[in-house]
């Protein structure tokens, strides 16, 4: 296509319609043409070659991954039909507040939220006044005074929940040696997310034979290695709901997983609000920028070019 454009420029078939000088018409078709500045054989086959290298290296990292997983010694968790699962879903905030009343019931005796505050309760679980209402009910350690000494106050919405122990020396003396893990970003920490906790406090069951445990810890096949300081902790009734809900272990540990999904991105349900906007926003652009170029480019696409050869006159 090139080299015919080249041609009729060099016939000068086009000079008498002023549209462009021969001259100008063959350097421009000169530098788009693909037989001048076209990839050489060598170069072609080593980006050839470079392009499988690197899909067959990809392949071969996600089969190790793959089989890794499938040698580990713990069991997979099962996927589970969260109510927030998929982009347009949000986390169900009825369960996320009884998710909060089986932390503070249960998992607040041994672990933290150090990154939540009473605040972000607020308009989620909670109304402005019963989030106050629930920071008072803690003591938070604050200082120091004019005299220099430290002292406690009730809890406000701006403070941060507060861990069950001092320091870390004093979480393992009270847990056999263990330290009870903050849960704030539990989910986006663990694989599988909200699936993993769930399964995990719903797999308690006893040593299979050749399995040995050490004083005080517990088997389950979904952490790793099996062997867990956690004890069971979640039965029937092993918490009680505001709102009338049968408190069934899974239940509870539904409730809970939801909870901690929240508590690892609080503004999940945001972000998605924002997804469907930007969408809505961004068909619209879209549309008009097609409208846009449709009535830019017409005169340019329905033009007709008009052959006159050369006389010979």
């Amino acid at each position: 296509m090139a080299a015919t454009v080249g041609r009729i420029c060099g016939a000068r078939l086009l000079k008498n319609y002023g549209l462009v000088t021969p001259q100008v018409l063959k350097i421009t078709v000169c530098q788009l043409s693909t037989s001048t500045h076209g990839w050489t054989r060598n170069r072609k086959l080593l980006l050839s070659t470079l392009g499988v290298v690197g899909g067959g290296v990809g392949a071969l990292l996600f089969a190790l991954e793959q089989s890794v997983q499938a040698s580990e010694g713990e069991a997979h968790p099962a996927h589970q039909p969260w109510s927030h699962n998929g982009w347009f879903q949000s986390l169900d905030h009825a369960s996320i507040r009884r998710g909060y009343e089986v932390y503070k019931q249960v998992c607040k005796a041994c672990h933290s939220l150090q990154y939540i505050a009473f605040r972000n309760l607020v308009g989620v679980t909670h109304s402005e006044e019963a989030a106050k209402a629930e920071a008072a009910e803690v003591m938070i350690r604050d200082g120091p005074d004019e005299q220099g000494n430290y002292f406690e106050r009730p809890g406000k919405l701006s403070d941060y929940f507060p861990s069950p122990y001092p320091n870390e020396n004093a979480a393992r003396a009270a847990n056999n040696g263990a330290y009870p893990p903050d849960l704030s970003l539990i989910c986006s920490g663990r694989k599988g997310g909200e699936d993993y906790i769930f399964a995990l406090l719903t797999g308690y069951m006893d040593a299979p034979a050749g399995v040995i445990l050490r004083e005080g810890q517990n088997y389950n096949p979904y952490f790793p290695g099996g062997a867990i300081s956690m004890a069971q902790v979640l039965f029937n009734e092993a918490a009680e709901y505001s709102d009338g809900t049968p408190a069934t272990a899974s239940q509870l540990a539904k409730d809970v997983a939801t909870f901690l999904r929240w508590c690892s991105e609080p503004e999940l349900d945001d972000r998605r609000l924002m997804t469907i906007k930007v969408i809505g926003m961004f068909s619209m652009l879209a549309a008009i920028v097609y409208y846009f170029k449709r009535h830019k480019w017409t005169t340019m696409k329905s033009r007709k070019l008009a052959y006159k050869p050369v006389s010979k006159k």
